[in-house]
């Protein structure tokens, strides 16, 4: 059996100057469809222990103002709340882990899995390291930080 060519992975060519990047995501069933309209940060591996079980492991966050989310479909969409000021937002359909809110902050932060690639996204850091379990260990070179 020949094997099947394999496409290389592409980057998201950045917008024109002035254009406002867009980005489209969806959870695993399509119960939730949104789109960020902005630019996002860079990917956060969040490694605290909420995350781990959230996630099944750290948890990757980009991150983008309140104002650039906006909803095509969110009949899925269900809100846990984590602590008095945090929630975290998942599909109740498919279980699809997509948002992290905390009220103090003037962003939201989204599971970059959920988006349409290619994103044009990096990684950036690992933060909560200190939670992280034994069971795995973080060798990127990217930079640790015990607590956010």
């Amino acid at each position: 059996m020949a094997k099947k060519a394999t496409r290389p992975a592409t980057k998201k060519k950045p917008p024109k100057p002035g254009a406002i990047p867009e980005f489209h995501g969806t959870c695993g069933c399509g119960s939730v469809v949104f789109t960020v309209r902005g630019p996002l940060s860079n990917v956060t591996w969040c490694h605290c222990s909420k995350c781990q079980r959230f996630h099944g492991g750290p948890g990757p966050y980009a991150s983008a103002a309140r104002g650039a989310l906006s909803f095509q479909r969110r009949d899925g969409l269900a809100w846990w709340d984590a602590s008095p000021t945090t929630q975290r937002g998942f599909c109740r359909q498919c279980g699809s882990s997509l948002f992290f809110s905390d009220s103090n902050e003037a962003t939201i932060s989204l599971c970059p899995g959920a988006l349409t690639s290619p994103t044009g996204l990096e990684s950036q850091s690992h933060i909560f390291i200190g939670s992280k379990p034994d069971w795995y260990e973080v060798k990127d070179g990217l930079p640790q930080h015990l607590k956010s």
